[in-house]
């Protein structure tokens, strides 16, 4: 069994990623749920904005915790 050494993650980035996830995960799962109810135009907008907040994350993500 391998484990992960999560020692050297700072709490700053810790919780920047769990906000984030706290926000992506829904939209996106929201948004598959939509395609399916039928309403295009909802799902795809739910997706689009996961994906619009994704770059943000990966942008904030490089600016402040570069290493």
């Amino acid at each position: 069994m391998t484990y992960v050494n999560t020692s050297d993650i700072s709490p700053q980035m810790f919780v920047t990623v769990l906000l984030f996830l706290l926000v992506i995960a829904p939209m996106f799962s929201l948004g598959i749920l939509r395609l399916f109810q039928g309403k295009k135009k909802a799902g795809l907008l739910l997706m689009a904005s996961g994906v619009g907040v994704y770059v943000v994350f990966q942008l904030i993500m490089s600016l402040f915790f570069e290493h």
